[in-house]
């Protein structure tokens, strides 16, 4: 999977920098697109992966090297039973280790074993702490929007600071989510660029760009690894 730097080039993050500045001539608000690789670690996936690769390796070492008890009478190359107990916990312990570093580098592999619920509270979590550390809450007029997109997860969120939210209420601002999750696996930086219009079109007419403003955030795509 690759880095959210990696994503972009110069001229998609031009793009995307030109929507951002077209969009504030019309209002007063200030938009902020972020994309981040991921929103959250996910170390339980990665050990349950772990685990059930190591139980697939005693499987096969339990079948490999059986018992004495268990082979045929008269045989003698059995594995003595200590001996047995230490291969299966070395195996699983290895298995285990092995699994989970492959699990850490497939994302897709991981993201199987993630409950979809957990993701979208780490997504929601992550786009309020990136709201706060990107100062979309202290613009002087309370006019801050974030459109916020987690890779990893495949889950946008959008947040309005509190004069955004009294002029669109909820309802406008999951409408710009709707718009930009709609079309993000066919074109993400057309989505992007959509939703950035689209937000400049909503606020346009109730929060007018006036003639002494100021821009206080900066217009750039802000990426996140």
């Amino acid at each position: 999977m690759k880095l959210a730097s990696q994503i972009f080039n110069d001229e998609e993050r031009k793009r995307i920098d030109d929507a951002v500045a077209q969009a504030e001539k019309r209002t007063s608000a200030e938009i902020v697109p972020v994309v981040s690789t991921s929103s959250g670690r996910y170390d339980r996936a990665e050990d349950i992966v772990g685990l059930f690769v190591g139980l697939i390796v005693v499987a096969v070492i339990w079948w490999q090297f059986p018992s004495p008890s268990v082979q045929d009478t008269g045989a003698w190359d059995g594995t003595p039973r200590a001996m047995g107990i230490l291969l299966l916990f070395v195996s699983m312990i290895a298995g285990f280790i092995v699994g989970a570093s492959i699990a850490s580098r497939i994302s897709w592999l991981r993201r199987l074993f993630t409950p979809r619920r957990q993701m979208k509270e780490e997504v929601e979590t992550r786009a309020c702490q990136v709201y706060f550390d990107s100062s979309v809450h202290h613009t002087s007029g309370g006019t801050g929007v974030l459109i916020y997109i987690s890779l990893y997860e495949r889950l946008a969120v959008v947040l309005g600071d509190k004069t955004v939210i009294e002029k669109l209420g909820q309802e406008g601002i999951d409408e710009l989510c709707a718009t930009l999750t709609r079309s993000i696996n066919q074109d993400m930086i057309q989505a992007l660029i959509d939703t950035i219009q689209s937000t400049g079109d909503k606020l346009e007419a109730v929060l007018p760009r006036s003639n002494n403003d100021v821009n206080e955030l900066s217009n750039s795509l802000v990426t996140i690894d």
